[in-house]
């Protein structure tokens, strides 16, 4: 095994300064700014001492055709009606428990980059029908 994770996304944006901004909003810490081109924003530290994830704004021109579906990007929370409250972001649609054990709200960015805000908790890695 060589140890794979995945540490960093870069999402074309449109609209920049709105991104930027849009993702402040969401928490990130932004550690690189080179508007409009480029910005690197950091996820908050995590309890366990592992390095943080980024995600990365790339400038795009208007005619880029944002995505509608795909990708979609999980983003998790300890609880997101809250979460949503606390950063003022209206959902596509109300916060909904799945079948599969995980609460879920999906937003769009500026950019139109669909976002799944989610609680899944140790479920996530050991759900009740993990193959052992």
């Amino acid at each position: 095994m060589h140890g794979l994770r995945l540490n960093q996304v870069t999402l074309g944006a449109i609209d920049f300064a709105a991104s930027v901004l849009f993702y402040q909003r969401l928490g990130l810490t932004l550690i690189v700014d080179s508007s409009p081109r480029y910005a690197r924003f950091e996820f908050p530290t995590l309890l366990n001492g592992t390095e943080p994830a980024t995600l990365s704004l790339h400038g795009v021109d208007t005619e880029w055709i944002a995505p509608a579906e795909w990708p979609l990007m999980y983003f998790e929370v300890d609880d997101v009606t809250v979460f949503l409250a606390d950063t003022n972001i209206v959902p596509i649609s109300p916060p909904e428990m799945k079948s599969y054990l995980w609460e879920e709200a999906d937003i769009l960015d500026p950019s139109g980059n669909r976002i799944r805000i989610y609680k899944a908790g140790s479920v996530r890695r050991f759900p009740p029908w993990r193959i052992e």
